[in-house]
């Protein structure tokens, strides 16, 4: 993440220097992304692009990838989203999806982003959960539109 770092603003970097921080210091994760209220990627845990096939300009993830997770975690938001309309029980907060094999945690940023964590299966949740706030509560006021503007470039840059 570091070498393409250099060219972003200083609020850009302490993102991507939280969410490398979550990733390094919580035992279990797997992969982290932030999702923009619309579905877009905006910060991932992961900047290794791979082609698809030899000879193809398109690049794409191995399966399980960031840009997977962004995908469902994008989905699954919108999904509890429209759940929580239904039940008139206000904003979704936090959803968790426990499998065999690992979990997923999906909190809201106070903008309307997403930040979606998977996980192995022997993850401590509460530490998971207490480090996703964290990021959550130093996120949440940094997350202008300029700033989700200029993260999307980053990613699109990458890619």
């Amino acid at each position: 993440m570091d070498t393409a770092l250099g060219g972003l603003s200083s609020e850009a970097r302490n993102l991507h220097w939280l969410l490398t921080d979550l990733v390094e210091e919580v035992a279990g994760v797997l992969s982290v992304a932030v999702v923009s209220s619309d579905g877009l990627l905006l910060l991932s845990s992961e900047t290794d692009w791979q082609p698809v096939a030899a000879g193809t300009d398109r690049q794409e993830g191995p399966r399980g990838s960031s840009a997977d997770l962004a995908t469902i975690v994008a989905g699954l938001g919108s999904l509890t989203t429209g759940a929580a309309t239904l039940m008139d029980g206000g904003p979704v907060k936090q959803t968790m999806v426990a499998m065999d094999h690992g979990s997923l945690f999906v909190m809201t940023i106070s903008d309307g982003s997403l930040l979606g964590v998977h996980t192995a299966p022997d993850c401590d949740m509460s530490v998971v959960a207490y480090h996703m706030a964290l990021f959550v509560g130093r996120a949440g006021h940094v997350l202008t539109p300029e700033l989700r503007r200029e993260l999307r470039q980053s990613v699109e840059a990458v890619r």
